[in-house]
């Protein structure tokens, strides 16, 4: 099994984010759960840059896809 291009650390340094373990996991904390009907991009918590990088990165299944979509099930859990 292929590892994946970019870790969620990756994914938060991206978005402008604190990047550490415990720095994601308190914004996990924060924003969680993500009710099923907000679509992630959508969550009122992101800037709008954030949300078109999310957005897209997911619409055009991108190098982030996959880390995106781990963002997305640890927020609704």
């Amino acid at each position: 099994m292929e590892q994946p291009l970019h870790s969620m650390s990756n994914l938060f340094a991206q978005l402008g984010l604190a990047s550490d373990d415990s720095a994601i996991d308190r914004f996990i904390a924060a924003h969680a759960p993500l009710p099923c009907t907000v679509a992630l991009a959508q969550a009122p918590f992101w800037t709008p840059q954030q949300a078109a990088f999310l957005a897209e990165e997911l619409m055009e299944d991108a190098d982030w896809a996959e880390v995106v979509d781990q963002l997305n099930a640890r927020l609704r859990s």
